[in-house]
């Protein structure tokens, strides 16, 4: 019985819904955040000190550049961790121990 009482209340959630719920005109907006209201003043100030720049491209060009190369290191690096990951412990020649554990031994070879 409780399943059918599951079952029924998990189709529910999943029909469809017919039309959106209309908005209502009077209500207020929400506030903007801090980043827009930030952007808001910057955009001013750099229109006012830089009237002549029309284009975006050309003030975003180099953190594109800087954007790509960063992302080429990420996946380098991804790519080792996933390699060494899915490799386990014979894949590299380590042993189940620890780097601190194999340290120890050999401390204690020394004493």
């Amino acid at each position: 019985m409780k399943s059918r009482a599951r079952s029924s209340g998990a189709d529910s959630r999943l029909s469809v819904r017919k039309s959106k719920a209309e908005k209502d005109p009077n209500k207020p907006k929400r506030p903007p955040s801090a980043f827009f209201v930030f952007m808001e003043e910057f955009r001013k100030d750099y229109k006012e000190k830089h009237p002549n720049v029309k284009q975006v491209s050309v003030e975003k060009a180099p953190f594109v550049s800087k954007a790509e190369k960063l992302k080429a290191e990420y996946t380098k690096k991804m790519d080792a961790y996933n390699n060494k990951t899915a490799g386990g412990p014979t894949a590299s020649g380590d042993s189940d121990k620890s780097k601190s554990e194999v340290n120890d031994e050999d401390e204690e070879g020394d004493e």
